[in-house]
């Protein structure tokens, strides 16, 4: 047998084959770590949100109501005028008190979709019936709903005459087919003044989870000869309880103001900090408030600061005795810390992807005290 065939040559050549293969191989790329999500982000998860809204409309206007519920609810505009609220008054953070009802979310929902099906020339019922979509797509599923009210304006002759004994409002679910039975029948004597109805109860359920949408059929007939009414303009108004985001106690936000922060010297104790929603891009979707002041805590806990003062915050007695122990011999566990010892919340008026307009209430965004733990 010749040389160059012998086994042992075989086996180096299949080696160096090995090894060519090895480095023309594409090497594999090294997993990144996942990136850190940035300021923003962190807010928005913060807020329950998760993602930013496109923009608000261009057309969409923020309705009286949700006005008046934020300026109820928010510390800020409610410390404007003292004649809103009286005096030791404590805005219930799971409670809209406005409409008496429990909850700590509120949309606005726009109807769309209102066209009007024309009956029969035949038909005895001669005027026409509306179908609306709302949509709910942004409700999460663990919000309980604690009031629906739909509100209904008209135009045209019959908003304008008076007919005798006036006109029955009939609201259906809208299902695959068609409108099912009407379970909401209401009398109404006026159409100048906007028509409410509420649909928990009733065309609602009030065991039942929001829809994702929801579809509703409008029949508004006189009760006697006289002309129809013509649907102008639609909205949902609904109220949703998220407990999550509900704390069983109202705590008011204090008078005194913060600090100006900088140094980390001092005392421990609460330092300004505002959070301008311009700054981070917020601006567009946000309607109020333009900011609030978080703060933040900082400053020493050693003694005597750590001793409880008169009308300061309580102290732990661990505390006192990590601070005691620490100055009398420095060790490894340090002294204590410098964290939030009174919170307060705020309200934060929006528009969503919906382009429905919310109110939204947050528990624990202001730092009012800071305290040593």
């Amino acid at each position: 047998m010749p040389p160059l065939l012998r086994r042992p040559d075989l086996r180096i050549l299949l080696l160096l084959l090995l090894l060519l293969l090895a480095l023309l191989l594409p090497r594999p790329v090294p997993a990144r770590r996942p990136a850190a999500p940035r300021p923003a982000a962190s807010l928005l998860q913060a807020l329950g949100l998760h993602d930013s809204p496109r923009g608000a409309p261009k057309s969409r206007s923020v309705p009286p109501i949700m006005w008046r519920l934020f300026r109820r609810r928010d510390p800020q505009e409610a410390g404007l005028s003292s004649r809103r609220t009286p005096p030791g008054a404590t805005a219930r953070p799971c409670r809209v008190e406005e409409l008496g009802v429990a909850g700590n979310i509120v949309r606005h929902v726009p109807g769309r979709g209102a066209r009007a099906r024309t009956a029969e020339p035949s038909a005895p019922e001669r005027c026409p019936t509306w179908t609306l979509l709302f949509d709910l797509s942004s409700v999460e599923p663990a919000e309980l709903p604690s009031r629906a009210r739909l509100e209904l304006r008209f135009a045209g002759e019959g908003a304008a005459a008076e007919t005798d004994g006036g006109w029955e409002l009939s609201v259906a679910q809208a299902g695959d087919v068609g409108a099912g039975p009407a379970p909401l029948r209401q009398a109404v004597a006026s159409l100048r003044a906007p028509v409410r109805a509420e649909l928990l109860g009733a065309a609602w359920a009030h065991n039942a989870s929001v829809p994702r949408s929801l579809r509703l059929v409008l029949a508004l007939r006189p009760q006697a000869a006289g002309p129809c009414g013509h649907l102008a303009e639609a909205s949902l108004l609904l109220v949703t309880l998220d407990p999550r985001l509900c704390h069983p106690l109202a705590r008011p936000r204090r008078e005194a103001q913060p600090s100006a922060g900088g140094s980390h010297g001092g005392s421990c104790r609460a330092r300004r900090l505002y959070v301008s929603f311009r700054e981070v891009g917020w601006h567009h979707w946000v309607i109020a408030p333009r900011g609030f002041l978080a703060n933040y805590c900082q400053g020493q806990c050693s003694l005597p600061a750590t001793l409880p003062g008169p009308g300061g915050p309580p102290v732990l007695n661990h505390a006192v005795l990590r601070a005691l122990m620490h100055s009398a011999a420095p060790g490894p566990a340090g002294l204590p810390c410098c964290v939030p010892a009174r919170l307060s919340p705020i309200s934060v008026l929006f528009f969503d992807n919906s382009d429905n307009v919310v109110l939204r209430h947050y528990e624990d965004m202001v730092v009012d005290e800071c305290g040593c733990r």
